[in-house]
């Protein structure tokens, strides 16, 4: 019997209880472990295990924190509603010892869990099934994630795809996905009262003020999911093919917070954009038919970085294409942390990754532009770039940002050239044409015309002088000459083939075992302040109603407002740009609540070096009233003279490859245990993966 069968039965077998583990599914329509738990056993016990520690350097940032809490209560509420007592949680620095007690303090009989496909979650998921197996528990687990399983997508020789177009068209040909579930109608929970449970915490009190603007632009919750996507439906797509590289207006769909967390499924996404595909057909619209393609192509981006990183786990820590090994990375943590604060002197990449500061957003084709600048322009490790995307973006997703940026860097078989450097200005003209993104987190260029704003240093003296525009003081002249980054990343390659062609040649010689390959030498270290200083705890029993706080501590996490990062932007910096010894992260102030400061402020220039003095309250006052022209609300009086932080805005995010798909069938307790053994016995030579050293004693 399907899990749509079984959705659709009545009643259960006495006597038995089932766990049902939430994790990035977190809703109860077309949830295959819940719909199969609510057929099949007499009580059901919906639990969520929080364990950020076993991530090891990608702990949540604090915007996908706040949507994570908000999404578990609305969860909650949706259970209660259907007749269970509430959803159990736990917090623990092991997911697998917690659910292990959770089973046996519970009585369960029965463990069933929705799939995920990145290498942390198999090995836990390994250890889960082999443990309880052996208590006599019974587990089973589905696919709520994708289209379809990554074993089910294979080449005619029966090998797992490396490029995209043909991995897509292979989907495309298949068999469409089933239809998606509708939600239990009743669920049995139980008597829970003794069941022990943890109160999780994700924000402390100086991150509230911050978080609550975020529910101003933002409604976490799967129902506000079905809200978002009909809203997409009925509205945007049919012009999406036209409009979805705007980056001056809101022509993406929005969704991507909602398919990571999984409140959304990606199935249902799949079969409403088909049918409206279908009726645009009918109906003769062109444009509306090709708007669907191009977004189902998206979502096939989002499959294809699951797939991706379950044949070849390595992909979220080193280069598929093998030369890159030798590329000779730029290691310059102050041009790291100018690119981050939006001081470059490109307008496009400072208004993009402002925008990423203030709301935890960024348009999907200017992510492109600021990673593209990042890799192939500032010539940094990619690694570091993922990994601020992943603390500050609202929706970061492992998986598609490892893709995104291995594509940019050219380490996919079909990625971006690395020999070719997008020039900012000619992107600007293209998604920004007529200067109104720029102006919206530039607000220091809202004067200049529209024939300089993407690249004020070119504009003559008199217009930047009408514009009220000192570059050097104001706002940054560019930190790298594009004609400079260009002959470095030149050299760069010669160095990086040079060095693969020795390492050949002594290899064919038998000299020697040349300088290894992509896993042998472990990956460039991330800078200090993207280092997540958490206390790992170890598990403890769960304590009735008593709050057990996350064991992080990271300056980073705490967002300060944007209005002090920009007038304190490089204060800690010398005017020698090599120097850096003391990179102390000063633009995330320890007190981000924002302090009305009448003194002059000095600050650095990002390419000079110079000294410059800028008046507070007004750079305050002119981003306030821009921050709240972008949320499209009226400051009151108390948001106009009180603290107020940043990172947060109305704007809306929307990841390059925004959708993902689900299979319904359910996938029994020994098919599951058989692929992930088969996984686990391919890729065993992939321990020095992010916190292989930890989970490996699970194997």
């Amino acid at each position: 019997m399907t899990a749509s069968q079984s959705s659709m039965s009545g009643g259960g077998e006495p006597g038995v209880r089932t766990v049902v583990w939430f994790r990035r599914d977190l809703r109860v329509e077309d949830n295959p472990a819940l719909a199969a738990a609510a057929r099949t056993a007499g009580e059901v016990v919906p639990a969520y295990v929080w364990s950020p520690e076993e991530d090891g350097p990608y702990y949540p940032g604090r915007v996908s924190r706040w949507w994570l809490s908000q999404s578990l209560k609305h969860l909650d509420a949706s259970l209660r509603r259907l007749g269970a007592c509430r959803l159990v949680t736990r917090r623990s620095s092991d997911a697998v010892v917690a659910l292990i007690d959770l089973v046996r303090s519970t009585g369960a009989t029965h463990l069933f869990f929705n799939r995920l496909y990145d290498p942390l979650s198999l090995v836990r998921d390994h250890r889960v099934k082999e443990q309880l197996s052996a208590e006599g528990i019974t587990v089973q687990s589905f696919n709520a994630d994708l289209l379809y399983e990554p074993w089910e997508v294979l080449d005619d020789d029966g090998f797992p795809f490396t490029m995209f177009a043909p991995f897509w068209n292979r989907c495309l040909c298949m068999p469409d996905p089933a239809a998606p579930l509708l939600p239990p109608k009743r669920i049995n929970s139980g008597d829970l009262s003794r069941c022990p449970w943890d109160e999780l915490i994700f924000e402390d009190e100086s991150e509230k003020g911050s978080n609550a603007l975020l529910a101003r632009a933002w409604s976490p919750g799967w129902q506000n999911a079905d809200k978002a996507l009909t809203a997409f439906l009925d509205g945007p797509l049919v012009d999406y093919s036209a409009n979805h590289k705007k980056a001056d207006s809101a022509s993406t769909s929005l969704l991507s917070p909602y398919l990571h967390f999984g409140e959304l499924s990606v199935r249902k996404v799949f079969h409403q954009v088909r049918m409206k595909q279908l009726m645009w057909s009918n109906d003769g619209d062109r444009a509306g038919e090709e708007s669907c393609t191009l977004f189902l192509r998206a979502i096939g981006l989002r499959e294809y970085s699951r797939y991706l990183t379950f044949n070849h786990p390595c992909s979220l820590e080193k280069p598929l294409l093998s030369h890159l090994r030798f590329f000779p990375w730029v290691v310059d943590e102050v041009h790291f942390k100018v690119w981050r604060q939006g001081r470059t002197g490109y307008p496009l990449v400072d208004a993009g990754m402002r925008e990423l500061w203030a709301t935890g957003w960024v348009h999907d084709r200017i992510r492109v532009v600021v990673s593209s600048f990042f890799v192939k322009v500032l010539q940094l490790p990619w690694r570091w770039g993922m990994k601020y995307f992943w603390d500050t973006l609202l929706d970061a997703d492992l998986e598609s940002d490892a893709l995104g940026w291995q594509y940019i860097s050219g380490s996919l078989p079909d990625g971006r050239e690395l020999d070719r450097i997008d020039n900012p200005q000619f992107e600007g003209y293209k998604f920004d044409p007529h200067g109104e993104y720029v102006r919206r987190w530039l607000p220091e260029l809202a004067r200049l015309p529209t024939e300089w704003i993407h690249h004020p240093w070119d504009a003559p003296e008199s217009v930047l002088q009408a514009a009220g525009v000192e570059l050097g003081s104001n706002y940054p002249r560019p930190i790298v000459e594009l004609d400079a980054a260009n002959s470095r990343l030149q050299g760069a390659l010669s160095e990086m083939w040079e060095l693969e062609a020795a390492s050949c040649a002594a290899i064919e010689n038998g000299m020697e075992e040349g300088l290894g390959d992509s896993t042998d030498e472990p990956p460039i270290d991330f800078p200090q302040e993207l280092r997540m200083e958490v206390d790992r705890q170890p598990a403890q029993p769960a304590i009735i109603h008593t709050p057990v706080v996350a064991g992080w501590r990271r300056e980073d996490q705490r967002v300060p407002s944007m209005t002090s990062s920009l007038i304190r932007a490089e204060t800690e910096l010398t005017a020698d740009f090599g120097n850096t010894s003391e990179d102390s992260r000063p633009e995330v102030p320890s007190n981000i609540h924002l302090q009305a400061r009448a003194e002059r402020e000095e600050t650095v220039d990002g390419a000079t070096g110079n000294t410059v003095r800028v008046n507070g309250n007004q750079q305050q006052q002119n981003l306030q009233n821009n921050m709240h022209r972008v949320l499209g609300i009226a400051p009151s009086i108390s948001e106009a003279s009180s603290s107020w932080t940043g990172r947060e805005g109305g704007l809306v995010p929307v990841w390059s490859p925004p959708a993902a798909s689900v299979h319904s069938d359910p996938y029994t307790a020994d098919e599951a245990d058989i692929s992930s053994r088969s996984y686990l016995d391919r890729h065993q030579q992939s321990n020095t993966m992010m916190n292989w050293s930890q989970l490996s004693q699970s194997l």
